[in-house]
């Protein structure tokens, strides 16, 4: 009779559980759970200590915000207000942010495409932290949770984990630079090719104006990471990254955005990276351009992907009349920390008037 009451009383408690929490009914295998309590640690340290990054060894740096990020359970619905970093609580949920975007653009005829950069972390969970014996499966198990989330309600979602992974030992070098936050060339390539294999079926009859042709070259990099170790100690010299330089054929010009494209790629400083800063004619920008054929447009921030660069789409949509009109994809690319990260947070904002 007992054990009756005890069913009993499970079934009418799982009844009164909300969909938006079903995440966390996730079971984490004994490493995952070891990893996420490591990150948790190593991150109380470095911001007790205001230290802005970790160097595990091995001559990798890792962002000390991605260690939080990657500790942490469900961030969308509810619980969100508990783990983001925006100031307000409305402006904690990702979910239903991006949502609201994605049904704005639809409603003017524009297809969204999110592509999230992996967290570095996530691709090299054994650099990070090289004592929890990591060895196989999901790093980040509600990231990918909250991706499903997300496609299930209408958002497409380019997931290029597993092309990462599958390239971690790339002949062109690792996926991610070991000394700065952004993916490498070779992994800025890969993400261009996965969102034009994506994507470029929609565009195949896109006329071609300009031909252009990708060269492989190397530069030297100075990553954003080594001003964020303590000030004492010796850090990294310059890291050596191969790059695949873009221009124009015949002219030798570089790739320039197209404010008449169809294409509106849109996001963090990932879409600046090789482009404006580190080096040139190598960015995500100057990537598509090569594969799609054509170029995008860009509007890009040095800043949060999350809600800055929305709101610089809202301004460049009132100044420019009929800006909107012209676009039929946006492709929206930012790092997945900004889900719980974003110093702003996640607010909803209008596309245009």
């Amino acid at each position: 009779m007992m054990r009756f009451f005890r069913v009993f009383f499970l079934l009418c408690l799982l009844q009164t559980v909300p969909k938006a929490s079903r995440a966390e009914e996730i079971s984490l295998s004994a490493p995952q759970a070891r990893f996420r309590a490591d990150l948790a640690d190593k991150f109380a340290d470095l911001e007790k200590k205001n230290i802005g990054a970790v160097s595990p060894g091995d001559g990798w740096l890792f962002l000390a915000s991605e260690l939080r990020f990657l500790s942490l359970g469900q961030f969308w619905g509810e619980p969100a207000v508990k783990v983001s970093r925006a100031p307000k609580a409305d402006w904690a949920d990702p979910l239903a942010c991006i949502v609201d975007f994605q049904k704005q653009l639809k409603a003017r005829g524009i297809d969204l495409l999110l592509a999230p950069v992996p967290p570095k972390g996530a691709i090299y969970p054994e650099k990070l932290d090289p004592a929890c014996g990591w060895t196989e499966g999901d790093p980040a198990p509600y990231l990918h949770r909250f991706y499903e989330e997300l496609r299930s309600a209408g958002v497409d979602v380019l997931d290029i984990t597993e092309t990462f992974r599958k390239n971690r030992e790339n002949e062109r070098g690792a996926m991610f630079c070991k000394t700065d936050t952004h993916w490498s060339g070779a992994g800025c390539v890969l993400a261009a090719q996965a969102i034009a294999e994506y994507a470029g079926p929609k565009f195949a009859a896109q006329p071609k104006a300009k031909e252009y042709a990708g060269e492989w070259k190397e530069a030297t990099i100075k990553g954003d990471l080594v001003e964020l170790l303590p000030s004492k100690g010796t850090k990294p010299a310059g890291e050596r990254l191969a790059i695949r330089s873009v221009s124009e054929k015949g002219t030798g010009a570089p790739v320039a955005a197209d404010s008449n494209s169809p294409i509106l790629l849109m996001g963090d400083s990932h879409t600046l990276v090789f482009h404006e800063f580190l080096a040139e004619r190598s960015g995500l920008l100057d990537q598509l351009a090569l594969e799609f054929g054509f170029a995008p447009d860009l509007i890009g921030t040095r800043g949060s992907g999350a809600t800055p660069v929305r709101l610089s789409l809202f301004r460049r949509s009132i100044k420019e009349s009929g800006y909107l009109a012209k676009k039929k994809l946006v492709i929206w690319c930012f790092t997945a920390r900004e889900f719980t990260e974003a110093s702003q947070g996640w607010q909803k904002l209008p596309v245009a008037k």
